[in-house]
């Protein structure tokens, strides 16, 4: 690990090694795909913001390593960079879909390893599940960019509702309150990964409809949530 005198400011070394997988992968995509600007232009943005924000939010909680389920969410926060330059780039020229897809499928696999990785090691923290939460939310952004350039742009709906709901907490102090655990709310997540990651290939007959379907089942899950934080925002 990276490590300091001062209490507080050790940062694991795990970061920078993720830093550095994401500039080869970006490296590898370039020599077998091509990468050209704007692609490379995200992926480094992305490298430097994402690693930068998660050093600050481990340098505040005086996290001095991560724990293994954390490493796999690392390893997925890792391939959702590249997908999110192959996503840029995909806006000014054609990129291979299959290349969009397999590293989501891969991520999106890797989401219910960490999960278990957790369990397993007895080592769940708050920490892990909210990194885990934030990746997850950022690839169904950027799927959903994706498949907004295909289907049409009320796709974007899907990856914005999230930052949305977090955007509305910052004014009514009731929405920021803990969530109830739920099984139906995880499995309508997985769901918007799974629907987007095949949506990507632009070749699944009834696309939309599927993806549509995904939106309602999205929304009536935050509705559900809302109504319940609405409900109970009196009890403390």
């Amino acid at each position: 690990m990276i490590t300091s005198n001062r209490p507080g400011t050790t940062v694991p070394l795990e970061l920078t090694t993720g830093g550095c997988a994401l500039l080869a992968l970006l490296v590898v995509l370039s020599v077998t795909i091509g990468m050209p600007p704007v692609g490379w232009v995200t992926g480094v943005v992305f490298d430097v913001v994402a690693f930068a924000l998660l050093a600050g939010v481990l340098l505040r909680s005086h996290t001095a390593s991560l724990t293994p389920a954390d490493r796999v969410t690392l390893t997925r926060m890792v391939l959702v960079g590249a997908v999110t330059a192959l996503v840029a780039e995909s806006t000014v020229q054609p990129v291979p879909t299959a290349a969009i897809t397999a590293i989501a499928a891969v991520a999106l696999t890797l989401d219910a390893v960490d999960g278990h990785v957790a369990r397993r090691t007895g080592l769940a923290t708050a920490f892990g599940a909210r990194f885990d939460m934030e990746v997850d939310a950022f690839l169904i952004l950027v799927l959903s960019i994706d498949v907004a350039m295909k289907v049409g742009a009320w796709v974007l709906i899907i990856g914005a509702m999230r930052y949305l709901f977090v955007a509305a907490g910052r004014l009514f102090e009731w929405l920021r309150k803990p969530l109830r655990p739920s099984f139906a709310s995880k499995a309508v997540a997985a769901i918007q990964g799974i629907v987007l990651t095949v949506a990507t290939t632009g070749v699944l007959p009834g696309a939309a409809i599927a993806v549509l379907v995904a939106l309602v089942l999205l929304t009536w899950s935050f509705g559900r949530d809302v109504w319940w934080l609405w409900r109970t925002r009196r009890i403390t």
